[in-house]
This record gives structure tokens, sequence and C-alpha cells, in this order.
């Protein structure tokens, strides 16, 4: 650690958005951030910008506060700001604020907003408060899937509600996300899932027309004053197709829509909210209207491409809690092209001609990021693992591309 080094960011999660994170604090600050994490991935692995700390028990809720208390004592003669990776980190974080705030900065709304935005109930009616289109949704239970039939036509969306639990259960062609066509293959998807260990709900929507490009995906950052200081929009080129990474971005090209970033933006004020926050939508074309899925309340797993376009994220949320630094409100506009896969297979399967010519285009001209190849940490170890997960992407998309059934 450097001598003159006056904070130190503490990560949560060891993925693709942890590595991003971390990366985005190395190229602006040249500091390694601490990242804690239940077990090494890939992504973090073999870094010499980073340093990992497995906690195998760090989402329990007894040991969360405790495991976090012991790197506040470690390093108490640094500030220290305290960032959460994935939803379950970002959670427990809100639900233990009051304790960490004596040794983080903590840059989280409180318990009771994150409830009227994360439950479903309540997502819907902010929706109608603020006039965002979202898709028609139903729940479907074990107690009713047999008789279950939405009340909306197919094809139909079939996810968890509550993704803890389903990514514990097992059963023959488990995916994170279902397309159901008619009423049989959504007879056989619910079957599938009720006779393994889950048994909790699950959320069925209405399928929004649209290959992967249609969707879109806005991450901001929220000063502690309230006031938005930063907004950039994503349109995807590209989605993951594997079972478990299906609806994550795998290309995303930097895109720019005042009118949505200001309604975004006085939502986000109006309800006090501050930090980070990313929204995931859908262009519809049957109305001309952006389908909101779900907000995140940390920034999103792709969100290197906002620092990659040009607005280092981390350091928005850094000045503002560390350095109290005034920012201006700031909407993204540069084009550039975040991608996690080789070009050969963004080419191939990137339905969109359009942007796939736009992303060619950046490629020529140097505007392309794979976040996580970093030349500034490239030991041959990261370098082989990497590049042979890389080359991977040419089996998966082969194996899986389109393929969202439960075959």
């Amino acid at each position: 650690m450097k001598n003159e080094q006056t904070f130190l960011p503490v990560l949560l999660g060891s993925d693709m958005n942890a590595y991003g994170m971390a990366r985005a604090f190395h190229e602006a600050y040249g500091i390694e951030p601490l990242i804690l994490g239940r077990a090494s991935l890939t992504a973090t692995q073999d870094s010499s910008i980073l340093e990992f700390r497995a906690i195998p028990d760090l989402t329990d809720e007894d040991r969360f506060v405790p495991a976090l208390m012991e790197v506040a004592k470690e390093f108490s003669h640094l500030k220290l700001l305290l960032l959460a990776c994935g939803d379950d980190y970002a959670k427990l974080i809100i639900k233990n604020k009051p304790q960490l705030t004596s040794y983080f900065a903590v840059p989280y709304i409180d318990e009771e907003l994150m409830n009227r935005i994360v439950l479903k109930e309540n997502f819907y009616e902010i929706c109608e408060q603020y006039g965002f289109s979202y898709p028609k949704t139903t729940i479907c239970t074990y107690e009713n899937h047999r008789e279950f039939d939405p009340d909306f036509a197919y094809p139909i969306i079939i996810k968890a509600s509550n993704s803890v639990a389903y990514w514990a259960c097992s059963f023959p062609g488990k995916k994170k996300v279902f397309v159901a066509h008619d009423p049989a293959e959504k007879a056989a998807i619910l079957d599938a899932i009720y006779k393994s260990s889950y048994k909790d709900n699950l959320t069925v929507q209405e399928f929004i027309p649209g290959d992967d490009s249609y969707m879109r995906v806005l991450n901001s950052y929220v000063g502690k004053d309230g006031k938005v200081k930063l907004m950039s929009l994503g349109n995807p080129i590209l989605e993951e197709h594997t079972p478990e990474g299906i609806g994550s971005y795998a290309a995303i090209i930097n895109t720019f829509d005042e009118k949505l970033m200001d309604k975004v933006r006085h939502f986000l004020e109006d309800i006090g909210y501050t930090g980070f926050a990313n929204f995931d939508m859908k262009y519809d074309a049957r109305d001309n209207e952006y389908k909101l899925f779900e907000i995140n309340l940390r920034n999103g797993r792709s969100s290197y491409y906002v620092t990659a376009g040009g607005s280092n994220l981390m350091k928005y949320v850094t000045d503002d809690h560390i350095f109290n630094v005034d920012q201006p409100l700031h909407y993204a506009k540069e084009k550039h092209l975040w991608t996690i896969i080789p070009n050969g297979v963004l080419f191939k399967y990137a339905q969109n001609e359009v942007l796939l010519n736009q992303a060619k285009q950046l490629i020529k001209q140097g505007k392309v990021t794979n976040s996580l190849f970093y030349k500034k940490d490239m030991n041959p170890k990261r370098w082989i693992k990497l590049t042979l997960n890389n080359l991977n992407y040419y089996r998966k998309y082969k194996k899986y591309f389109n393929n969202k059934g439960l075959s």
C-alpha cells in the first residue's frame, strides 16, 4: 500500500463487476482495493491491482457486520469506502447501514426506501406514479402452478422471485430465465422447477418483442446531496446465452437519450435516492416505450462500460464521499464499445446490423474495451486463464444461442 494513500475501497463480491470496479479505482488513483467475497472467481484471480480475501460465510446475517468490523479495525488509519458488487451485498449493507456508517463511507439508501423500491408490488406502484411503462406481470405459486395460466399472450418470461433459493436448487435444464412459447412449454417449465427444492414464487412476465439489441441499461450516480451527478445509457448488442448467464450483457455501446435520462433523474431526486442505481429496460416497438424491468440498488454487472466511455464511475463516488468534491450533472455521450467476448463471436451472433457496423467502426478507431483484459494487470497466469475463458465463448454461443426453453 502506498505511503500517501488516504483511503481504501472495500468491495464486496468477486465477479466481473468487482474486477471492473477495482480497475476503475486503479485507473483513477493507482490504488489496490480490498475485495471480500465468499470465494475467488476467475475475474478477480491472479491480479496485481487488488487484494482478495475469501470469507465463505460473509453473507450470513450474523457474520456480515463482525467481518466488516475486523476490516475496519485493521485499516483504521484510512478512510474506508464500502461498495457492493451484487444485490445480496447491497441489501446487507443497507440493512446494517446504521452500524456501518461509523466505520465506512456508505453511499447507499436506507432500508425503508429499499423496501419501497425493491418489493415488486411497490415497484409497480412507483412505475405508475412516475410514468414508467413496465411489462405485464403476474405471480405463479407452488400451490397454483398446475392450474396457472397468465392473463396475457404468449410467449412469456418465467423467472424465480427468490434468487437465493433458486440458485441453491438443481434440476435438468435449469436456466436463470425461461421463455415459454405456449401452455405446454409453460407447464413443463413450471413442473421442472417445482420438482426441485425450489418452492417459492415465480415471476411471470409478457415477453417484449425484439432481440438483445432492444435492451437498454442505465447506470446512475446520485450524490450525498440527493442530486444526480452522472448518467450513462448503454445499448447492449449481445447478451450472454448460457443457462446461468441469460440476461447478462456481453457487449454494449454507449448511447444517449436525454428525455429518458431526464425522466429517471427526476424520479431518483424526487424519492430521495443516493448512491448508485442501475436500470434494466427494453424498448417496445409496439408502443414506442421503454419497459422497465427492475431497479438495482448498485452499479450493474456490466457498469465498466461507463468508465470505458470516459466517465470513471468509481471516481464519482470517491470524489463525493471521500474528497467532498462538488460535482455538476453529467450525461455521458461518448461512443465506446465495451465487451467481454471475442470479436468473432460478436460479429457472428449480433442481430442488429446497424449496431454491429457501429461496433466495427469503434474497434477500428481503438474505442473498445474488455474490462477483464487490463494491460497493467496481465501476468502470464492471469492472461492464460482469461484467454481460455474468452475462447470458450465460441463453444457457449454455438451450443446455447437463443435457447431459452427447458431443453
